[in-house]
């Protein structure tokens, strides 16, 4: 799998532009990134703040993450705004029979393919090999597009997760 993903983000959003990354339990087949696709497009179009749109983007990856990101150069994102980003991840989540909010579910790329394994077994995973020191973790707490650009799919050990392997410590 091609797990290059930067050419995808808009070039026109500020390197600020607000992030908020998504993760499903499972891939998504072609039909629902289709569904999602348009469901995400919809939102995209009627997206405000007070009254104001929002400059936003989302999309698909790797048929696994949902990522939306907002420019607030023109106009701030509030709360309100935000929650109506979560209530469309709950329709992902309806329609598709998925988890988006597990966020004790960690991705790694392993044998070119995306590896979800639960936080409680990264101690497991270590000891046995599974993930090592240059495993890339999809760090989905970024927060802006340059971090999303730079920041996203990193080395374990440059990630907060080093500071769970007691080897790395």
């Amino acid at each position: 799998m091609n797990f290059e993903y930067q050419h995808l983000i808009p070039d026109d959003f500020h390197s600020s532009s607000r992030v908020w990354i998504y993760q499903s339990s499972r891939p998504f087949d072609t039909a629902e990134e289709t569904g999602i696709q348009n469901l995400l497009n919809g939102f995209l179009q009627s997206w405000n703040t007070h009254g104001t749109p929002v400059k936003g983007y989302a999309d698909v990856f790797f048929s696994q993450f949902i990522v939306i990101m907002a420019d607030e150069t023109t106009a701030g994102v509030s709360g309100c705004s935000t929650d109506s980003s979560v209530r469309i991840m709950k329709q992902v989540e309806e329609q598709c029979k998925v988890d988006m909010f597990n966020r004790q579910n960690l991705a790694f790329i392993s044998k070119e393919k995306i590896q979800i394994l639960p936080i409680a077994q990264l101690n497991y995973a270590w000891e046995n090999g599974f993930v090592n020191a240059d495993t890339l973790y999809f760090n989905n707490l970024v927060a802006n597009k340059e971090a999303l650009l730079s920041q996203w799919m990193v080395p374990v050990k440059n990630s907060w997760l080093a500071r769970k392997i007691p080897q790395l410590i």
